[in-house]
């Protein structure tokens, strides 16, 4: 399991500290294997909802702030971490913002969560990869540690959201 930290001021049950530097490279590492060969094996689909309960609340977005947003494509799609804090196990949402935008002016909002009911055990935008263009689509590479309730263990992996700004369709998947 790569270790890093965590965005929780509280004691998380994967919570570890490397340095960034060490960190990074460690990334890096996993994106050659995860997006250039697709060594991540099946892919599990994730749970997208509505901006309308606590989990895109401002309350929780993440600590520190400057780490748990990120805004791309001219300021039209900003990502945001959610830390509900519970259930402790899997609290870490992705929050995002997008077009299209409806009569007044406001973008879509979407929350993606782990499955029904909980998040993830750890989420960063920190070492966040994206790639393409409003024109073409958005791919954002998130880094990402799983909760395994059967097990009560967690496995690293990377959360891979595609957005087309054109129509608003998303889709999520956790490599």
């Amino acid at each position: 399991m790569i270790r890093r930290p965590v965005s929780h001021p509280v004691s998380h049950p994967v919570s570890h500290h490397v340095s960034a530097t060490v960190g990074a490279a460690l990334w890096a590492a996993l994106w050659a294997a995860f997006w250039a060969t697709g060594l991540a094996g099946p892919a599990l689909a994730q749970s997208l909802g509505t901006c309308d309960d606590y989990r895109s609340s401002i309350f929780a977005l993440a600590e520190p702030w400057e780490d748990s947003t990120r805004v791309f494509a001219d300021g039209a799609v900003r990502l945001a971490v959610a830390d509900t804090i519970e259930p402790a196990a899997a609290a870490f949402h992705l929050v995002l913002l997008a077009p299209p935008y409806d009569e007044v002016g406001a973008r879509t909002c979407t929350v993606i969560s782990g499955d029904e009911g909980t998040g993830f055990a750890w989420l960063t935008l920190v070492w966040i990869e994206a790639e393409g263009g409003a024109a073409t689509g958005l791919r954002y590479g998130i880094p990402a540690t799983r909760w395994l309730p059967d097990t009560d263990s967690y496995a690293d992996a990377v959360l891979t959201v595609t957005l087309n700004p054109a129509t608003g369709a998303i889709t999520a998947k956790l490599d």
